[in-house]
């Protein structure tokens, strides 16, 4: 069975014969991944935010369906709903593009809150409930939800329950101007998305995810982590700060991390260079905060820089004895 390691590189490098320029971006959609958790993509139109998360599932062999959210959506457009059968005078079962393996939520903050509603159940339980009955979805199960940060008429701001059940958000940002050359070359004929293969079974996936969840986790990171996350609890500027869900998924993104460098143990870097992807949109700053123009990326950034992380060499020969 081939390593979390080996499996992000067979992803990163599938991914990336799409996605041009855009390693860190790719490498963070393959740690949510591994990670088992849901990612929110934060950018303007335009730059692959589609063909990242359908690169992704034709890479896993995965079921995967787009959905297009707009202010006349409904629960049963994404839960599916029960219709009735003249032939059998019984309801049968009509399942929604959720379930499937990736889910794709485009600017999901144009959908009402009560369709926004829909997906919370199967982001945090993995199962709907449609007329009293609940269906299981299959694993594994990735939402993939984007929003749009210029145009915000006629939209509605995702709530903080719903914002806490992505593990991640990201941006993608523009490519630079090699990157971009490069592109408009790959694109010239046909699109790369059509030609991306399989690399990784759905049974080789889920068990890299087990396999994530079995990192080493030492006592001082662990406490680094708790440290981290209080640290915004406290911080003036900060006036909700990061849940315990929050601690979880910081950790769980450091595990992945790990098992992508291909090591046993988290270290404390790690979870340092994640602080910002898992925790920035769990927090809800201060009015007088955002008035002085300070983001939770720049709170994160000063916290990261305050909180003492555990001694490197100490805790590498610690973790080798």
């Amino acid at each position: 069975m081939p390593t979390p390691a080996d499996i992000a590189k067979r992803l990163t490098g599938n991914i990336e014969q799409v996605i041009v320029g855009k390693s860190e971006a790719v490498l963070l959609a393959v740690i949510a991944l591994l990670a088992d958790g849901h990612l929110l993509i934060d950018d303007v139109p335009g730059v692959a935010k589609t063909m990242l998360a359908r690169s992704l599932a034709l890479s896993i062999g995965a079921t995967f369906r787009r959905i297009q959210c707009t202010p006349d959506l409904l629960p049963s457009d994404i839960t599916g709903l029960s219709i009735f059968n003249q032939k059998t005078s019984e309801f049968e079962f009509n399942p929604g593009p959720v379930m499937s393996n990736i889910v794709l939520g485009d600017e999901i903050n144009r959908a009402p809150p009560r369709t926004q509603s829909a997906l919370l159940e199967a982001m945090a339980e993995r199962q709907v409930t449609v007329d009293g009955v609940t269906h299981t979805l299959a694993r594994p199960f990735c939402v993939i939800a984007t929003q749009n940060p210029i145009e915000y008429e006629g939209t509605f701001p995702l709530p903080e329950a719903q914002l806490d059940r992505f593990l991640l958000r990201m941006t993608i940002g523009y490519p630079a101007a090699d990157a971009e050359r490069e592109i408009l070359l790959r694109l010239q004929l046909s699109h790369p998305v059509e030609r991306v293969q399989q690399v990784v079974t759905t049974e080789e996936l889920l068990a890299a995810q087990q396999q994530v969840r079995q990192i080493f986790v030492h006592e001082k990171v662990r406490d680094y982590v708790v440290r981290l996350v209080q640290a915004t609890r406290s911080h003036a500027d900060v006036a909700l700060g990061a849940s315990p869900r929050g601690s979880l998924g910081l950790l769980r993104c450091a595990q992945a991390q790990a098992a992508c460098d291909g090591l046993s143990f988290i270290l404390p870097d790690q979870a340092k260079a994640l602080l910002v992807p898992a925790l920035a949109h769990r927090l809800i700053l201060t009015p007088e905060a955002r008035l002085a123009g300070r983001t939770a990326q720049s709170v994160l950034q000063r916290i990261s820089e305050q909180v003492e992380a555990p001694v490197g060499e100490a805790y590498a020969r610690e973790e080798r004895s």
